[in-house]
């Protein structure tokens, strides 16, 4: 690990002013930044640790929305009660993030801003059509990932909150690593104010992206029966020592299916 300056602001105007440093890298759990600042893959002049900024945590349920801080961990998000109610695939979902420790450190921010290609937060975010809200503006779901472990977000941008619809039915469904409990395949369905979307995470050579043909498939139908015959070409798909493309391209369907029949 190289040398560099610890900030703890109490604010988002104060961690704005820090990350102006070109060179100052914002941490939120630190998930993915730690292992990398240790492994000497960056070396930033300043490391802004988001984690005593009291106003990018909490959730709130209002209007058939459900809005989450940047900051909430994913431990949160899993236990409560509001979210279970309004959103039961996305409570669903933090709960099998990773293990405990990654759980009670981990934020929903940070993950959606890290946008790895494995993460789970990604798929829900897409699927149920959310608005990421930062400092300075809203991007919807569908303008925020760009392509690998990269978004909209600008330098020094920090992700706020998260709004996401209330769903009329909604599920996700992965396929873990047995090791790192990472998505090998995610995939996540909803049906609700944005329509019928259906996302994939953890098979995308880009990140997670929509399938529309699930998607025009199911708005027609609203079954796992729907997907029958339904396939996803590999050409954009990751493979990798723990699974070629053409496996993810099969997991995808068996996921969907899953989905699909958990949401009802």
């Amino acid at each position: 690990m190289y040398e560099f300056t610890y900030h703890r602001p109490g604010s988002v105007a104060d961690a704005v002013k820090l990350l102006a440093d070109p060179d100052a890298r914002a941490m939120s759990g630190g998930m993915t930044l730690i292992p990398t600042l240790k492994q000497r893959l960056a070396r930033p002049t300043a490391v802004v640790d988001l984690s005593g900024i009291g106003e990018l945590k909490g959730i709130t349920v209002s209007g058939g929305t459900v809005k989450i801080g940047g900051m909430t961990t994913h431990a949160t998000v899993a236990s409560s009660a509001d979210v279970a109610k309004a959103i039961p695939a996305l409570a669903k979902l933090a709960a099998h993030i990773g293990d405990a420790q990654v759980r009670n450190r981990g934020t929903m921010g940070g993950s959606v801003a890290n946008h790895d290609p494995a993460a789970d937060y990604p798929g829900a975010v897409l699927a149920l059509g959310a608005t990421v809200h930062t400092n300075t503006r809203a991007i919807a779901a569908d303008d925020f990932f760009n392509g690998m472990f990269s978004t909209a977000l600008e330098p020094g941008e920090i992700v706020t909150a998260i709004s996401f619809p209330v769903p009329e039915k909604a599920a996700y469904v992965k396929f873990p690593n047995p090791a790192s409990r990472y998505a090998m395949v995610g995939v996540f369905v909803a049906k609700g104010p944005a329509g019928v979307r259906v996302a994939v995470t953890g098979a995308g050579a880009n990140g997670v992206f929509r399938h529309a043909a699930m998607e025009a498939a199911l708005a027609k139908n609203w079954s796992a029966a729907a997907l029958d015959g339904v396939t996803t070409p590999v050409d954009d798909l990751n493979g990798d020592i723990h699974a070629s493309k053409e496996y993810r391209a099969h997991l995808i369907g068996v996921m969907a299916k899953r989905a699909v029949a958990a949401a009802g």
